[in-house]
């Protein structure tokens, strides 16, 4: 018999005799621990209902005191009066005055064009109506949840009705009988959900556990697997076996996780972490105006061994999942470091923006790493621009804590993607940023008959209203850096002027651009 097969009988014999004991210790207490987790269940289910018919009645009263408002409709007035309701109520993403069934304004401003309602799905105790599938202003593709009362609508997104109430790792369900969900969270299984609500048994098994809390409108479904909901007992159990057992089972445990590690991507991310098989290429950014150069944005790349290179969409999630991309960042700004002082130093309108994970924006460690490497060097902070997504700047008031610490240091701070989530204008209002990057989804409509070839010049109106610098990503069409630098966009970068590139590839570019271009009229200085 080989040998590797000999090993793993071995293996699953231990593996057996050290878990014999828990079934037995589980046995006795199986019954008792369910009954409790069942009440507590429950509980959540009818904080969770308490919660979401609270935030429905609370937006209709909102909806309510704007139907006696005095100021003409879409007049600026009553636009700024909108945008500051919204403001005030974090749970509203946007307002919308309507009339003859058209929405005529909303918190955006006056619409280019005049749309439609969508019919009403469902009419609540308290006088309002409900629509599941509305459509916002800004980032049309998104789901969104649309309270109307007289005049006006308010649009939520779904996930607002599920934030509280339940613990996090809860299957949840809030339904709108015979109509749909209204929202849920940790994706629950519908078919489960609809066997809760009839009152049936989940499975043969009864593996899930379950919790029904309703009212005259809404329904609230819980679900937790019970092998979650009793993980706490486990441990407990397998504390009192025998410390022999529990010796065996410590040791294949280790056994198998060193096998997993040393074979699977997570191990091998962090061996090249280790070993610094990562390099940086440079994505020019080009000031539209002038075709001036005057910066790139940097790209890690993994050199795996054999010579293969990996993007960063392969690898940087399971690099946050495994705790490794703060590691990485920093390789990132020593690379940049390495790379561009002489050319940094050498031209100070010049930039490098650097991506930050959502993890390094939890503590602000990374900043003080960068400003101990810029420390000795001829970089000036100003010429290291910070971006990061939308999901990073989730925690508002940490994230503003950050992005304020980055500014003292002299780092402008940029937010990417924006409109690929769940952004609104009071979001961004909130948050002290510099830069706001245009998605390349919003950049490829351009030109197009697109629906949603119009919400990129919202975002530019928006962006300009706030002050902030605008730059497109994924520029690839000369007519798409026509409109936008008619739009007033300040800088643009993608495959029409230059893939992302090795750094002494980047250098020729940039001097060959410097040497054929005018200077920009305004350095792109951010922080100014």
């Amino acid at each position: 018999m080989p040998r590797k097969y000999v090993i793993g009988i071995a293996i699953a014999f231990a593996a057996a005799a050290a878990l014999l004991p828990i079934g037995f210790a589980l046995h006795m207490s199986w019954s008792r621990a369910v009954a409790v987790e069942q009440r507590d269940l429950q509980g959540q289910a009818e904080r969770t209902l308490e919660f979401t018919q609270g935030l429905l009645d609370q937006t209709v009263a909102m909806l309510r005191t704007l139907n006696d408002v005095p100021f003409e409709p879409c007049s600026p007035q009553h636009i700024r009066h909108l945008r500051a309701l919204a403001l005030k109520d974090r749970a509203v993403d946007e307002l919308a005055y309507v009339a003859g069934r058209v929405v005529k304004c909303t918190t955006w401003g006056v619409p280019s064009y005049e749309e439609a309602l969508v019919p009403t799905q469902y009419l609540l105790s308290n006088g309002g109506q409900l629509v599941l599938d509305a459509v916002p202003v800004v980032s049309p593709g998104i789901r969104m949840v649309a309270v109307r009362y007289g005049d006006y609508s308010a649009l939520l997104e779904p996930g607002r009705f599920t934030e509280k109430g339940a613990a996090d790792g809860v299957q949840l369900a809030v339904v709108l009988p015979g109509v749909g969900m209204l929202g849920t969270r940790n994706h629950p299984d519908l078919v489960l959900v609809s066997q809760a609500l009839n009152g049936g048994k989940l499975n043969l098994d009864e593996a899930y556990l379950s919790a029904v809390a309703r009212n005259a409108d809404l329904a609230v479904v819980l679900l937790e697997p019970q092998s979650e909901a009793l993980g706490a007992l486990r441990r407990e159990r397998l504390f009192w076996l025998p410390m022999g057992a529990l010796a065996a089972a410590l040791m294949i445990g280790l056994v198998a996780w060193l096998s997993r590690r040393r074979l699977s991507l997570a191990g091998e991310l962090a061996a090249a972490v280790r070993r610094r098989e990562f390099v940086v290429h440079y994505q020019p950014i080009i000031d539209l105006r002038s075709g001036r150069c005057v910066g790139a944005e940097a790209l890690i790349r993994w050199i795996r061994p054999g010579g293969k290179t990996l993007r960063p969409d392969l690898f940087i999630s399971i690099a946050e999942e495994n705790g490794l991309m703060t590691r990485i960042t920093e390789e990132v700004f020593r690379l940049v470091i390495r790379d561009m002082e002489d050319l940094l130093a050498e031209d100070r309108g010049m930039h490098i923006a650097v991506n930050l994970s959502a993890g390094d924006l939890k503590d602000g460690k990374v900043l003080r790493v960068l400003q101990e490497m810029l420390e000795g060097t001829a970089i000036d902070a100003r010429q290291i621009w910070l971006e990061a997504t939308e999901r990073g700047f989730m925690d508002v008031d940490k994230a503003r804590c950050i992005i304020e610490q980055a500014r003292e240091q002299g780092h402008a701070v940029a937010i990417d993607d924006f409109g690929t989530g769940y952004s609104s204008l009071s979001y961004l209002q909130r948050l002290p940023l510099d830069t706001l990057k245009i998605d390349k989804s919003f950049v490829d409509t351009i030109g197009t008959d697109s629906a949603t070839h119009k919400v990129t010049d919202h975002i530019i109106d928006m962006a300009k209203s706030l002050n902030l610098l605008t730059v497109a990503e994924g520029i690839e069409r000369q007519e798409q850096a026509d409109h936008l630098k008619a739009r007033n966009v300040d800088f643009g970068q993608g495959w029409l002027f230059g893939k992302p590139m090795p750094a002494p590839e980047f250098i020729l570019y940039y001097r060959k651009n410097a040497a054929t271009t005018p200077p920009p009229q305004r350095l792109p200085d951010a922080t100014a």
